[in-house]
């Protein structure tokens, strides 16, 4: 999926600190909360609280980050540059209604909550969405992940496209049902192809099959699909309509349905998409 160059913003690098001199509230404690706030405060922007519902998450990320926690929303301070929701998503909805942010700047980091969800509660909100797939104790280059924005004023957009900026060299001004379209994209992407290699680990454990054998074939797969685009880099024998391959699978899969009826929901679908193409 292609963004418009339209959309790509940039600002000046050499822009003061000015727009968190007081410091930003993280209210999560997960994955996205954790690679994004030490992504913020190794720009030597300030983390002056974390909070999360629980005690040892949230006094985990204030150590790495040298600074305050709290589990109790009303202990957040009330003084902030801005807040951001790294919580999931169904949690977003209540924080917002719990937090008092009527006189807050305050953003979620959700791929698939609309803006609206702040309007009521405050006055300044947005969205800041990484385009990433977050474990807490995975080293990662936030410089290269694609950073969407969605403000509901100028002055707001200016200040998240300043922090954005600073954490990626891709930033981009994205409205909420371009974002949930690329969220679903994104799952496509990332969960659902996760989910394919997790059936072929499976497959190769129950036979006794090294899976450390699929490595080259996972990085070559995802590395040519960026290359050539995924249309171009397929393969296989559904591509090419090789029934008698396909049936030889069906029949090794017969005992275990799930996985038999995925093969072939999938060949027919790569079949017939590419016959479409």
């Amino acid at each position: 999926m292609s963004i418009s160059q339209n959309n790509y913003i940039q600002t000046n690098s050499n822009m003061s600190n000015r727009y968190f001199e007081t410091g930003i509230v993280m209210i999560g404690a997960g994955n996205v909360a954790t690679h994004l706030a030490q992504a913020i405060d190794a720009q030597k922007i300030p983390i002056i609280n974390v909070y999360s519902k629980t005690k040892h998450s949230a006094q985990q990320l204030a150590n790495k980050l040298n600074t305050d926690y709290t589990t109790d929303i009303n202990k957040i301070p009330a003084k902030a540059d801005l807040y951001i929701i790294a919580v999931s998503d169904s949690a977003i909805a209540s924080i917002v209604q719990n937090l008092e942010a009527q006189n807050k700047t305050v953003v979620h980091t959700a791929g698939s909550i609309s803006i609206d969800v702040f309007k009521g509660f405050s006055q300044n909100y947005g969205v800041f969405y990484p385009l990433q797939t977050f474990t807490k104790n995975r080293t990662i280059d936030f410089s290269n992940i694609p950073i969407c924005i969605e403000t509901n004023n100028s002055l707001l957009e200016q200040k998240l496209t300043y922090l954005a900026n600073s954490l990626s060299n891709n930033v981009y001004k994205i409205d909420s049902q371009k974002r949930k379209t690329l969220h679903l994209a994104a799952v496509f992407a990332c969960n659902f192809a996760n989910h394919m290699f997790s059936i072929a680990s499976d497959i190769l454990k129950q036979n006794n099959i090294d899976t450390n054998l699929l490595n080259s074939l996972i990085n070559e797969t995802a590395q040519k699909a960026i290359d050539l685009s995924p249309l171009k880099a397929q393969t296989g024998p559904a591509i090419r309509n090789d029934k008698d391959v396909i049936k030889n699978h069906l029949q090794m899969l017969k005992d275990r349905q799930e996985f038999e009826k995925i093969y072939r929901f999938v060949s027919d679908s790569i079949f017939n998409y590419n016959q479409e193409k």
